[in-house]
């Protein structure tokens, strides 16, 4: 945070922000930095195929939208070209690639932390992926939180059921969920200069464990 601050940034990196949201309890995908092609390929071979390829850099926050996200790669061939792809559509932008396992899951979730200018730090769950704009189905509590809050706050969501055993999913761990709840509304009381963060989507694994796959933390002044 202290180098984004001093480069005048207004947010961290995907790469920086889960390194900072791992330290509170956010459970966050295996993954690691790569400058150029081999060095992908060399993360990749000690992370174990499939592996996602994303470009990482300051400037780089709509990944999607800029076609540098690379998805099920499943050998060294697919992630050379992978990089080859992002590092082109990229350009001087582009300050690395980012190795990440690739999680599998069909439910998805949506954490964050929002500074209320009244309230102060508030901690957000809900649901995640497209849904979080479609559907609206989120919930907020004032920082600090405790793990019964955020048991309550999982219980209140419209879509509550997708916590629950479905289709030979095993149900959501809501232990592990309700500590990244708390830790967000820890990491909002503890860092001033933290405006935003938001976890979306958060998937949760056929076996119940939930991961951060995407995260972005915006700075204040």
């Amino acid at each position: 945070m202290e180098k984004a601050l001093k480069e005048k940034r207004k947010s961290l990196t995907e790469y920086e922000s889960k390194k900072l949201l791992s330290k509170y309890g956010v459970p966050v995908t295996r993954e690691s930095l790569a400058k150029d092609a081999a060095g992908a390929v060399a993360k990749a071979d000690k992370l174990g195929y499939p592996v996602v390829l994303k470009g990482s850099g300051p400037e780089l926050l709509h990944k999607t939208e800029m076609d540098i996200v690379r998805l099920n790669l499943n050998s060294a061939k697919e992630v050379r070209q992978a990089f080859k792809e992002i590092a082109a559509n990229a350009g001087s932008k582009l300050k690395g690639v980012l190795v990440q396992e690739m999680i599998k899951g069909q439910r998805e979730l949506v954490i964050g932390m929002i500074r209320d200018k009244q309230f102060g730090p508030c901690v957000m769950f809900g649901l995640g992926g497209i849904y979080t704009e479609i559907l609206k189905d989120v919930v907020f509590r004032v920082a600090p939180i405790t793990e019964q809050d955020a048991a309550q706050m999982m219980d209140e969501i419209k879509g509550k059921k997708i916590l629950e055993s479905f289709r030979a999913m095993a149900p959501a761990d809501r232990q592990t969920l309700a500590k990244a709840l708390v830790g967000l509304g820890r990491l909002g009381m503890e860092n001033d200069n933290v405006k935003e963060v938001d976890v979306n989507p958060l998937i949760l694994t056929k076996e119940g464990r939930p991961v951060a796959v995407d995260a972005l933390v915006i700075l204040g002044d």
